[in-house]
Parts: structure tokens; sequence; C-alpha cells
């Protein structure tokens, strides 16, 4: 029999109706809910995961639907869940506050706090007789010792405070190029020379870090960098992080060697990865990257996309309450579908010591290149593609029948811009006009359905529905995308509301004196306002604006905004060389900053010819932008402090800004 519904009933987010039935009085974040706190001075119980969360699921069956773990909180707590994909601010304040507390996080996070949201103790994942003995532990505390509780709050929130204080330079930063080189000198020491990733486990697909360290192989020259971001980029496309039969890749890999996957694929990681790929086929030319982009894009349509336009954001490791169940096969099922040609494939993807898992599950994952396995075997390319891809149809339909992992069907904000920008450079690169009107279909999403006021963002659209004021990494992404829509498309409409939304985030968002800005607007609730500024697997926020800055800034001849790119850059610059992969997207700024951003003037131009432009370009096609006031019909390209005459082709403009600043 179903346990009576609580308060999550009425929440749309599939992390939350997940908890709906838990006999647990479960509440949405809320200000009603610390009311109720403070009313009956009670400690708050603060639960944060999200719906693709294996650990989560864990705790959750075994002490959530517990009812003598429900009797004890519902007794003494009142108990509010969090989606921290909805609320990744409040995530933000309580991760910060159990790393504070116990030098590590991750999710399911569980923050216990007075009635006024103070944390005074958390951790992640708890079995019960642990999570029992510690809630008793902590009523006992709070209710024979008040003071010292009180005490400890006052000293950690002091902590969380100061955490946020941003050090200002007291001299002006010369922001030197040398500086990424000591970056990348020091980051080399922890790459994986023999698997690509870092020499660790687990292993995560960062593409951020991958994608400036392109661009820095590139301006340096450093031909060991590349062979090393091939390599990379070849053992996570053949490793079981990526789905080799339906196309997308996983979170990340439990082991050194990208084999076995924690199986939940994600928005943010294919429409970065897709990205990534597009830019390594246009660094490598190897086919299959292209053809990782397209199947990325395959899976996209297939699976994650919305009626509206938008993506979903997650799929679920687990079904049937076991991980990975949807992705594994077993040695007779593979040869019941297979038949003729199961040496071939068997041999093709590995099934075989190296992709055994466990049980007598199989993990489909390849060793080589097809063109290898190719002459390994002695066939033709093309006779072994159309294997491959007949391979691929017979156990996508096999796999269709089997029961899917949950699909956690919100839309968000940031996630859908980002994959606007990956649906960009797979068009840059490939020129096939299917990425364009996906990523314009994304964009039009966002200015018809996640606009509030016609200028403020909502971060999330569940079921039709827009929600949750929009934070920094909303506009940030959104900025960023629309700067790339602007140049894929050449419709002005796109950075017209990239200059709207710069400037709402300057006045809402924006610290007046280190020009940081935090993650909630001006008039958030919280108990401290976060910065976001480290790179993860997600650039920070305020790494991504700091650029959107220097580029708006010079589209609009807005020195103000340059000054403030360069002020937040400025901030992070002494010791970002001691940390690469958290400085990432900070380095991409300082390479542009010293590299040049190269103009492109393209005044009522119409051309057919697709070129594929340098990062390092600022397209504008408007004489309304300030940029291009003074320039006539033409095709004119400006770079290192030198305007050229016009130019007759995009082709040879591209050319011209390799030569110049490349």
């Amino acid at each position: 029999m179903m346990t009576p519904p609580n308060s999550l009933i009425n929440e749309s987010s599939p992390y939350l109706l997940q908890h709906a039935h838990h006999p647990i009085h479960w509440l949405p974040w809320s200000d009603e809910a610390f009311e109720q706190a403070r009313k009956l001075n009670k400690l708050v119980l603060i639960s944060i995961g999200y719906s693709a969360c294996h650990w989560c699921h864990v705790m959750a069956h075994e002490c959530f639907e517990d009812q003598e773990v429900a009797d004890l909180m519902n007794a003494h707590f009142i108990n509010i869940k969090v989606d921290r994909e909805e609320r990744p601010d409040v995530d933000q304040v309580y991760m910060s506050a159990v790393q504070l507390m116990t030098q590590k996080g991750g999710w399911p996070l569980n923050c216990i706090t007075l009635p006024d949201g103070r944390p005074i103790y958390g951790g992640t994942y708890f079995p019960k007789e642990q999570w029992i003995h510690v809630l008793k532990s902590l009523v006992y505390t709070f209710q024979n010792d008040k003071d010292k509780v009180e005490e400890y709050a006052a000293k950690l929130h002091e902590g969380l405070s100061v955490n946020e204080l941003i050090a200002i330079p007291q001299d002006e930063q010369d922001l030197q190029s040398e500086k990424l080189l000591e970056l990348v000198a020091r980051w080399k020491k922890q790459f994986d020379w023999m698997e690509g990733g870092m020499s660790r486990a687990p292993k995560f697909p960062m593409p951020n870090n991958y994608a400036y360290l392109l661009a820095h192989s590139r301006f340096f020259k450093d031909e060991k960098l590349k062979d090393y971001l091939r390599l990379t980029l070849d053992k996570m496309a053949f490793g079981g992080i990526y789905d080799q039969i339906g196309g997308g890749f996983t979170r990340y890999s439990v082991d050194m060697i990208w084999k076995v996957p924690h199986f939940e694929k994600m928005l943010y990681d294919n429409a970065q990865l897709m990205e990534l790929y597009a830019m390594g086929y246009e660094a490598f030319q190897e086919n299959h990257y292209k053809k990782i982009v397209q199947e990325i894009f395959s899976w996209l349509q297939r699976e994650m996309k919305d009626e509206s336009g938008a993506y979903y954001s997650a799929l679920d490791a687990d079904s049937e309450g076991e991980e990975g169940k949807y992705y594994c096969w077993n040695e007779a099922e593979l040869k019941s579908i297979v038949q003729s040609d199961y040496a071939l494939f068997a041999d093709y993807y590995t099934v075989s010591n190296r992709g055994f898992w466990e049980d007598d599950k199989y993990i489909l994952l390849k060793s080589q290149s097809d063109i290898a396995f190719a002459n390994k075997w002695n066939i033709t390319l093309e006779a072994l593609e159309n294997k491959v891809s007949e391979w691929k149809s017979l156990l996508l339909s096999e796999r269709h029948k089997r029961i899917a992992p949950g699909l956690d069907h919100k839309c968000l904000t940031s996630w859908n811009a980002q994959l606007i920008k990956g649906m960009c450079q797979a068009y840059n690169t490939l020129h096939e006009e299917e990425f364009l009107i996906e990523a314009r279909k994304i964009g039009k999403w966002i200015l018809s359905s996640q606009l509030k006021d016609n200028e403020h963002l909502y971060h999330v659209n569940t079921n039709g529905v827009a929600s949750i004021d929009g934070f920094l990494e909303d506009y940030a992404h959104a900025i960023d995308s629309f700067i790339v829509l602007y140049h894929r498309t050449g419709e002005l409409i796109w950075l017209e509301h990239a200059k709207i939304w710069a400037s709402l985030v300057e006045k809402e968002f924006m610290h007046p004196e280190s020009k940081m800005c935090y993650f909630t607007s001006n008039d958030t609730q919280l108990v401290v306002r976060k910065m976001e500024i480290h790179d993860n697997v997600i650039p920070s926020s305020n790494s991504v604006m700091a650029r959107n800055f220097f580029r708006l800034g010079t589209y609009f001849r807005k020195e103000r905004w340059i000054e403030f790119a360069r002020q937040m850059l400025a901030n992070m610059y002494d010791g970002m060389e001691t940390y690469g992969s958290g400085y990432s997207n900070w380095a991409h700024l300082l390479l542009e900053m010293n590299q040049g951003m190269a103009e492109v003037h393209l005044i009522e131009v119409e051309t057919s010819e697709i070129v594929s432009w340098p990062e390092n370009t600022l397209l504008s096609f408007h004489k309304e932008i300030p940029m291009s006031a003074s320039y006539s019909t033409g095709i004119f390209v400006c770079a290192k402090g030198t305007c050229f005459p016009a130019l007759s082709t995009l082709k040879a403009a591209a050319e011209l800004i390799q030569e110049e600043i490349n």
C-alpha cells in the first residue's frame, strides 16, 4: 500500500516527486518552511540531491522510506527536500558548509541547520543506523546545550562569509601570457600519458579543460600537448564512458581507463562534449570525432528533446533498481542478436576480459580506430562501417524493449544555452545545417518561454511552466550562447539580448569593488551570498561572465565592460598556475586578451560561402553595432591594432586572421 503523499506531491521537479510518497513530512524549499521551524523551535534538515544520482536513490531507499527513520525526522525536524539542479544556489551554500565541516562533499548532501538556516552539521550518504545515531545526537545537543550549538553556528556562518571575500590586487596586475606556460607545465605532471585525462580515478571528461588546452597548444605550438589531447579524445570516445550503441557520454568513469561508467547521462556534459569533439575534428580531422558529434546529436533528438524545442536535463544511471542494467549485455544476448557476425562484433567491441564488468555483464567499448580494425581483419573501411551501422541498429532496437532509465524532464536555461554553443560549434566545423536550425530553436525557446518581464530570465521550465528566478549561470551561459548565435546567423536580436542581460548582471549581481558576480541577484534570502569562481565540469559562471564582458565590451565599445573583465581576471591571476583544471576558462580569457580578438566586419555582404572562423574572432554584420559604425559595405578585418583593406571573400578574411594572430 502506497504511503499517503507529503507536500512534495505538488511540485514539478521529477526528483522531488520521487520523494512525494515517503513517510517523511518533506517540504519544498520555502520561506514558510523556515517560519514553521522558528515557530516550533525545531532544527531544519535539508536534504539535497538530483534525479540521476545513484547514491541519492540508495539513501532514499535505506533511510527515507523507512518508518523508524521517518518517525524520528518528523518528530524533531522540519524536513526540506531540494533538487540541486532547480536550486543550485541552495546547494552551493550548504555544500560549502559541509566542505568546511568535513573537507569533502557530494550527493546526497544532508545538512542540519538552526531554524534560521545557519548550518551546524552535515555530510553526504549515511546508512540507516548511522543516520539515526547522528540525528538523535543532534537533537540531544540542541535541546541540552543551545549555547554551544549557537556558538558553533555563528563561527561556521562567519567562515562561510569569509569564504566569499575576493582579494582585490593592490597593484595593477601585468597579465602576462607566460603565466599560462607555467600553468600548463605544472598541469602536465597530472596528465595520464597512457590513457588520457588525469592520472587518477574516477575520471571525469572535463570539456572546458581540454578546450583551453587545444587553444593553448595552437598558440604556443606545443606538439606534445596536441598528442596528449588527441589521445584523450580517442580514449574517451573508445571507452565505456561513451554509449557505443546509442550515442552520448555518461558522467564519468570509475576507473583509470574510461571503462566502467557511472551510467547517468547529463545534458551539460553532452552539450560541452559535442562542442569539444567538433573542435577536435577541426584540429585533427579524425572522422570518428565527427561521428561522435553526429551521434550525440542523434541521441539528443531521439531521447532528450522536448516539444518546445528545449532539451531535458538528465537520464538516470539506474533502471529496475540496478545501475547500468539498460546499457549492458551478456554474451548469450549478443550472440542471438548479432548471430553470424559475432566473432567480428566481439573483437570490435572487446567482448572479452577487457570488456567484462561484473556478474555476466559486458560493457561495449573499443580498443582501436576503425581504420586499424579494418586492416587487422583485412576488410575495407566501408564494409566495416556498414557492419557497425547494422549492429548499432540491431542493438538499439533490442535495447528499446527494455525498461528505460528515469528521465528528468525539466529544462534548464543554463544547460540549454550550453547546448546552443555545442550545436553552433558543430555547425561551424561540420557545416551541416541541422545543427544551426536546432541551436536557433533553443534560442527562440529561451526568448519565448524563459523571459520574465521581457528582461529577466527564469532558471527552470517543467511541463511548459517557467519558474525560479535565473541565477548568474543562466545569464552567463545565455549571453555566451547568444553571442555565438549572432556569429552563426548574423541576426541582431541575439546580440541585443546579450547586451541587455550583461547590463542586468552588472546592476543586480556584481560586487561593486571586486567586479566579481554573486551567483544570486541582490534579492536573495539565503544565509550567505555565494560566488562561483573555480572552473569545474562546467566552467564557473564568473569566468564565463568575464569572457562575455570582454567580447561585449569590444562589440559595443564599452571600455567599462572590458575593464570589468580585466579586473575579474586580475583577481584570479595570482596563483592560477597552481591549479590548471580549476582555472582553465580564466586561462582562456588570459590567452584571448594577450592574443587579441580579431574583428571582422561583414557589412551588407551576401555570400553562400561557409567558413570555419578561428575562435578568437568577433563577427559583426551591422553598422548599428558601435564596433562597425565607421565601416562601409564589404569585408574588413582588424587585428593586432591594424585594419586591413577590403577583402573579396570570407575565406580570405579567415586566412588573414590565422596569419596575423594565431
